[in-house]
């Protein structure tokens, strides 16, 4: 019989923000937490699209009511997410160890930042390109003598930002299960995240494996083997044969032998010889021909699917690691009897390939009567857009 996902009870209130923040607060939630979002009042529209699984309030953060009522929440919860710069808390009057955990013991509280909270950096703002930029890793992208490339944000705000708080908080609930049931406080922040991702390639610098300059590197596209290829309909396939056995089936399915090359496989003077021969050998077939060719070997050489090929295609998008008995919530809609792969439950709508913008304070009340059993007019108003805590009631 299949278990609840394994997150199911915790309780987390998310303060809405960009991407890193929301991501972390999707994944918690994709794993069976309930999660709140924390919109700002007056309401300001949002392009969230990280939302599946939540709901929402709205309070203002500069009314008395309102951060009392998030006091009185907080009280109750498992985590909090905190997306802002540094300090925004506290200036509010939600200082982590100051107020929250004095008011919640138990809490787990994610702070997600940009930059390293100390440094000089610590108080600009900044975007995923400029913390990856000073954590290194952007100097390691780009194709040989141009510029370092952005790999769009996914390193950055996602890889090293949002699942690396996701990754803290999950280490934090963790301990608080075999400490005695103490919080703390989880900071995370995009430059450390990223570099961690970057170890490899970092300790390579020292070897042969990535001490050549950007770009003529075996893993950063300098390898004849390791690099992208235009076929004869403009579309692309990846080549990622590196060991000896897997470059032989490459070659022979692109009808070479290695007496046709200009150098051996691992003979770097030749590289560039043996990527023009590659070029060109790879745009005498179509994509689809080659697919034909490759598909079921040893060749490491696969085709570059674009995300609009695979929504086309019915490519299910499925939750990031499968626990066989206590899965995820499934992305994919489909019948609730489908393999832990998949995910339990009927997916969400669009099936994460589109979804509805959650609009601010959509089913946040509903959350709070599940949670709580407040009910606005006795625990809770609204003024001014924002839900503020009732002062005559007894939580």
């Amino acid at each position: 019989m299949t278990q609840q996902p394994p997150l199911t009870g915790i309780r987390v209130l998310e303060f809405a923000g960009l991407a890193p923040g929301p991501f972390a607060g999707m994944l918690l939630a994709d794993y069976g937490a309930t999660v709140l979002r924390l919109d700002r009042a007056p309401v300001i529209p949002t392009n969230d699209q990280l939302t599946r699984h939540k709901t929402s309030i709205c309070v203002n953060l500069k009314s008395p009511g309102g951060i009392a009522l998030i006091k009185k929440l907080v009280a109750h919860v498992d985590v909090v997410i905190d997306p802002f710069r540094p300090g925004v808390l506290e200036k509010l009057g939600l200082g982590p160890e100051e107020v929250l955990l004095k008011l919640n013991p138990r809490l787990v509280v994610g702070r997600m930042t940009g930059f390293r909270r100390d440094g000089k950096y610590s108080q600009m703002a900044g975007h995923d390109i400029n913390y990856i930029a000073v954590s290194g890793v952007l100097s390691m992208f780009g194709r040989k003598g141009e510029k370092p490339y952005p790999p769009g944000n996914v390193v950055g705000d996602f890889a090293g930002g949002g699942a690396m708080c996701f990754l803290g908080i999950l280490l934090a609930l963790f301990a608080r299960a075999h400490n005695g049931g103490i919080g703390q406080v989880v900071e995370a922040n995009m430059v450390d995240g990223s570099a961690i991702l970057a170890t490899m390639p970092r300790l390579g610098l020292k070897t042969e494996v990535w001490r050549a300059p950007r770009g003529e590197n075996m893993l950063d596209g300098g390898a004849p083997f390791y690099d992208t290829y235009e076929t004869k309909d403009g579309r692309f396939m990846a080549v990622g044969a590196i060991e000896p056995q897997f470059f032989a089936q490459l070659l022979k399915g692109l009808s070479l032998t290695p007496s046709s090359l200009p150098g051996a496989q691992q003979d770097r003077k030749h590289w560039p010889a043996m990527k023009t021969l590659f070029t060109s050998t790879f745009k005498s077939k179509n994509r689809a021909e080659w697919e034909k060719i490759f598909d079921g070997t040893d060749a490491c050489c696969t085709p570059v699917i674009t995300q609009a090929e695979l929504e086309a295609d019915g490519f299910d998008q499925r939750p990031a690691v499968t626990l066989k008995a206590s899965p995820g919530y499934a992305i994919a809609e489909g019948s609730a009897d489908r393999p832990a792969a998949v995910g339990q439950g009927s997916g969400v709508k669009g099936g994460g390939w589109n979804n509805d913008l959650l609009k601010p304070g959509k089913g946040g009340e509903e959350t709070l009567d599940q949670w709580l059993g407040w009910k606005r007019g006795k625990q809770f108003g609204v003024e001014g857009g924002g839900f503020v805590i009732n002062d005559t009631s007894k939580l």
